[in-house]
């Protein structure tokens, strides 16, 4: 791959990662509930699920989508009832501080959970299709194609998410009352839950 297409692809994949939707949202509330390391785990079941989602476009599966139109009604179903889930745990989490000589008894969102909501999530399916139809070469140049979009998501996945969890981490550590976060966890949920609206956009 040319180094200008590659770094056409980074643009793409980077706006597609940085830009808030279910996957920033949940390393949001994690770091600020959680803390970075304790959501460490959570951020690379994301990228795990967008590098195995984007295999299976690229190797084929994505076209399913294409031919039969109601299988992205349901994959937006499906997509659409996790993510009010996944909001529904966010906005009931309970108070904890972020002081590492404090008990931890909550536990994160679960990575194998971050990995399969890749798989219910339109915009990361959206994103796969996009880089492998826009980025990909013809012929025997296609593995290699392939493999430079997966380098690439990886890249641009784990900058984002690091910047997202931060950020999370950052808010978790100004909020001081339980007052804070209820009306924290709360609004992180309400937001989750209207990146369904996202979907059916």
């Amino acid at each position: 791959m040319e180094l200008g297409l590659f770094f056409s692809m980074l643009g793409f994949l980077w706006v597609a990662a940085i830009t808030p939707g279910p996957n920033n949202m949940l390393l949001t509330s994690s770091g600020a509930n959680f803390g970075f390391t304790r959501s460490v785990p959570l951020m690379f079941g994301i990228m795990l699920g967008m590098q195995s989602l984007l295999l299976l476009v690229a190797f084929g599966v994505g076209g399913l989508l294409v031919v039969y139109p109601s299988l992205h009604t349901t994959l937006k179903v499906l997509g659409s009832a996790y993510l009010l889930y996944i909001a529904w745990k966010i906005a009931t989490s309970s108070y904890e501080r972020l002081d590492p000589a404090a008990v931890k008894v909550g536990k994160p969102v679960y990575w194998y959970q971050g990995w399969l909501l890749q798989f219910l999530n339109p915009k990361a399916w959206l994103m796969g299709l996009g880089a492998i139809t826009s980025f990909s070469l013809a012929g025997e140049r296609y593995n290699y194609s392939v493999l430079a979009i997966s380098v690439g998501m990886f890249l641009v996945n784990l900058v984002a998410g690091i910047v997202w969890l931060g950020f999370g981490t950052l808010i978790g550590r100004l909020l001081r009352s339980r007052r804070a976060w209820f009306t924290f966890n709360i609004s992180m949920g309400l937001l989750t839950a209207a990146c369904v609206l996202l979907i059916w956009h």
